[in-house]
């Protein structure tokens, strides 16, 4: 028996991995978080498999679950929106299977903020510019440690992704502009791959006005960083002609590129 939890990716279907969905298709147990798991991807599951929603439930119920597979030696797909490592509060499950000794396996997914970026048609990490994510959040009623409040973390400049933050946007921009700047770029991705997805695009001095004129109140991705509209970034080295690495030899100035038989 083992528990197997799984990324079911940001949204689109297709975005699950396809261990993932062999996992939902083939378990006798599915526990999903139905808020946020699209119905298609829970459809995958077996006729007889038991499929619970686990939106309304506590930890304890949970875990009762869990355990109730335990006993009768049967697996368990444990779907996750997004990836399960990051804000998807399966440690405190995974704590609890330890202690009972319930046997695990985490099946990694798509993350929203990759899925916003993917939206964006950017590329998150530029040469010169930000070779640096920050994944975090605004703080709300979750406290966040006094190490990670985003002024501290604004001093880097690098290229931040926050969840969970788009109600708390007023406290994010004053937190970001003496750091960034107002001219800053930001983009606000609400659901992302989804069907109905929305962005958003501005700065800093105007993202406020814009995310309250398109209603965005929940499932919404926050990108901020000067990546976000850069285009006079440098080359990355990985394709210069004059840049040795592994698979290739740097080549002479002047010298004509040879031909390689397939």
């Amino acid at each position: 028996m083992r528990v197997y939890i799984i990324g079911a990716g940001p949204g689109d279907p297709g975005l699950i991995t396809v261990r993932g969905a062999d996992l939902i298709a083939r378990c006798p147990v599915v526990l999903y978080t139905g808020s946020l798991v699209p119905r298609e991807i829970i459809a995958r599951a077996s006729p007889d498999a038991r499929v619970l929603d686990s939106s309304a439930m506590t930890l304890e119920e949970i875990v009762a679950v869990l355990v109730d597979a335990r006993d009768r030696d049967v697996d368990v797909a444990r779907v996750h929106t997004g990836d399960p490592t990051i804000f998807g509060s399966t440690a405190e499950q995974m704590r609890r299977m330890k202690e009972l000794g319930i046997p695990y396996e985490i099946v990694p997914g798509v993350s929203s903020f990759t899925a916003a970026a993917a939206a964006l048609g950017r590329e998150l990490t530029l040469p010169e510019l930000s070779q640096t994510v920050i994944l975090t959040r605004a703080e709300g009623r979750t406290p966040m440690p006094s190490r990670e409040k985003l002024e501290e973390l604004a001093a880097h400049q690098a290229t931040l992704c926050l969840f969970l933050s788009i109600t708390l946007l007023r406290d994010v921009v004053e937190a970001l502009v003496p750091a960034y700047g107002e001219d800053c770029p930001v983009a606000i991705v609400h659901r992302a791959s989804w069907p109905d997805q929305v962005i958003v695009r501005g700065t800093l001095a105007d993202i406020r006005e814009k995310a309250r004129a398109a209603w965005l109140k929940s499932q919404s991705m926050i990108l901020v960083g000067r990546v976000l509209t850069a285009s006079d970034f440098a080359n990355s080295k990985l394709y210069d002609p004059e840049f040795s690495h592994r698979f290739r030899r740097a080549e002479r100035r002047g010298a004509e590129p040879k031909e390689t038989s397939s």
